[in-house]
């Protein structure tokens, strides 16, 4: 895989050892945009990595520095996020400027760099997520058309499950608190039930909890969940 440098002055010293891969989409008109931000010391963010939709590679900051791509986050324990994680920008318009698919070059060269990281680091299939995941109050990417199942069945991210469900009928608080045992920020409890649909049951997000979605997280939390991915 090639990569380009095009490096970015945004970044700072880890504070926590590489355990997560956080997965973004720019929301910007076009790549060269996303990059100029991105490399904007006014602009005080960045990534370590931004791959075009023809599958380009561009290494803004190296793996060692702690990139500024999370933000206010939380993912489990960890509160700095950015410190912790390898952070993923794909070129994509996003919701406010013309959400589209993702095309097959830039996952194709995502899957590569995020298989060529998560062996590096020993990073779980767990700990690959997306903004939304880790900032649900805030952020919908890399949203509903990101194809975490290619992802999946390569076991560089955890399947959607599918086979053996069962709904453990937990009350809505009872969700919530299984809801953070496997990640989740819950302080807005709607918008941590939207940010877990948009993952793992992107065709009907609607906030309310419900048999779906509590029998989805009821196998996450078990060791192997099953999909179809």
């Amino acid at each position: 895989m090639t990569i380009i440098e095009t490096a970015s002055p945004n970044f700072d010293e880890r504070a926590l050892p590489i355990t997560m891969i956080v997965l973004h989409y720019t929301g910007m008109a076009d790549a060269a945009s996303a990059l100029a931000r991105l490399c904007d010391p006014a602009a005080k963010v960045s990534a370590h990595y931004l791959i075009d939709e023809d599958g380009t590679v561009h290494r803004l900051v190296a793996e060692d520095k702690r990139a500024w791509h999370a933000g206010a986050a939380r993912w489990g324990r960890i509160e700095d996020v950015n410190s912790a994680s390898i952070g993923i920008e794909l070129v994509n318009p996003g919701h406010e400027f013309g959400y589209r698919p993702f095309p097959d070059a830039q996952i194709d060269a995502l899957i590569a760099l995020t298989g060529e990281i998560k062996e590096r680091y020993a990073i779980t299939r767990g700990n690959v997520v997306g903004h939304s995941d880790i900032a649900p109050r805030r952020k919908q990417d890399p949203g509903e058309l990101f194809p975490w199942h290619r992802l999946s069945r390569l076991r560089l991210a955890l399947p959607r499950p599918t086979r053996n469900l069962m709904d453990p009928m937990w009350t809505d608080a009872g969700f919530l608190i299984a809801l953070e045992r496997f990640g989740y920020d819950v302080t807005d409890k709607l918008a941590a039930v939207v940010a877990f649909q948009r993952r793992y049951r992107p065709e009907l997000i609607d906030g309310e909890i419900d048999g779906e979605c509590r029998s989805i997280l009821l196998a996450l939390l078990l060791p192997k969940p099953q999909g179809d991915d």
